[in-house]
């Protein structure tokens, strides 16, 4: 039985080709967007594609976006939380209204898609689904000149381990927080906000470097599409998973410097419990 994708933010990118491998596998899609009308793709046929207009910033689009495509496929099996952008710059060099849309669109957008998922994959019959949360390795590591970004994307890996913990089992919704590290989409590119430069922050230069990498990343999206496309049809996927071998090698890095400082500390640590 094929399954139900809805995905968020499918202009470009992994969205893009996410959309794309799914169709190609014989499953049905959701396309959203905010600009629907735009969206172009292979293999599309009126019983196995749909194209919606949703704005994570607009919860009506969002709630439409779904019944959407209840109306059309009768239920919803995967959602894949896509849709988000990079700010990048030195933190007091954001301006209030750069950080207030970062979190905007990368984490509260990303609660609203994901309330209206757990309430229709709950209701549904049989009940049931997969929610899938793009996040980045910035959101297992920080980095200097991403100091929003990663904040936004650490607060979607707390809230998601979090919430996954709520489900009932019969429930049968499970989560994915998914950890790209580079690769060659529009992310560094076109799709990033950059902030504008402070004075006392010369030793950072970031723009240059980002754009001299755009398009040189390590990662291939055609593969990251079938990655998560795979995930996404697992009978027991994981809660994370990193993307990229230069993700994996980072992130083995951090946990290890993690565990490393963490047993440095351990009298400290353990030295704050009642006297019993």
């Amino acid at each position: 039985m094929p399954k139900v994708f809805l995905v968020t933010g499918t202009s470009t990118g992994f969205g893009h080709d996410l959309i794309q491998e799914v169709l190609n596998r014989g499953d049905y899609a959701v396309a959203t967007a905010r600009t629907p009308e735009a969206l172009k793709f292979n293999n599309t046929t009126p019983e196995n594609y749909l194209a919606v207009k949703l704005d994570v910033l607009d919860k009506s689009t969002i709630t439409d976006a779904f019944q959407r495509a209840l109306d059309k496929f009768g239920r919803v099996d995967v959602v894949v939380n896509n849709a988000g952008y990079g700010l990048t710059g030195c933190f007091e060099e954001s301006t209030e209204e750069q950080i207030r849309k970062q979190m905007d669109v990368n984490f509260f957008g990303l609660l609203d898609v994901t309330r209206v998922a757990i309430k229709t994959m709950r209701e549904q019959k049989p009940s049931g689904g997969l929610i899938q949360q793009i996040t980045s390795i910035g959101g297992l590591r920080g980095a200097g000149c991403f100091s929003v970004y990663c904040a936004s994307k650490f607060a979607v890996e707390g809230f998601t381990e979090s919430v996954a913990q709520e489900m009932k089992p019969e429930w049968g919704i499970k989560f994915t927080n998914i950890e790209p590290g580079g690769f060659r989409t529009d992310w560094a590119g076109r799709s990033m906000d950059f902030t504008e430069r402070h004075p006392a922050y010369d030793h950072f230069d970031i723009k240059p470097v980002m754009m001299a990498r755009n398009g040189k990343q390590e990662g291939d999206p055609l593969k990251a599409a079938k990655a998560i496309y795979s995930l996404g049809i697992m009978e027991n996927p994981p809660l994370r998973i990193v993307l990229g071998s230069d993700a994996y090698g980072k992130i083995l890095a951090k946990l290890e410097a993690d565990k490393k400082q963490v047993l440095q500390y351990e009298k400290l640590s353990n030295s704050t419990d009642v006297d019993v």
